[in-house]
């Protein structure tokens, strides 16, 4: 897992991590972790932990993030 935050899809801001967050895939039924991103225009996406590679989505609850 790298430090390299992405730019925010939405608004091209550069976006900070905002922690992990403990959540059951669907996919798999594992527990597992979902990094939150945020850039200074309020947008939040996360993306599982153990993939990075895989793509940034939208959080479905932002307010409870920001």
């Amino acid at each position: 897992m790298t430090d390299d935050a992405p730019a925010c899809p939405e608004c091209s801001q550069p976006m900070k991590s905002g922690g992990f967050v403990l959540v059951k895939r669907e996919d798999d039924g594992r527990r597992t972790c979902r990094r939150l991103l945020r850039c200074a225009g309020l947008h939040v996406w996360w993306r599982w932990a153990d993939r990075p590679e895989g793509p940034l989505e939208t959080c479905p609850m932002p307010e409870l993030f920001r």
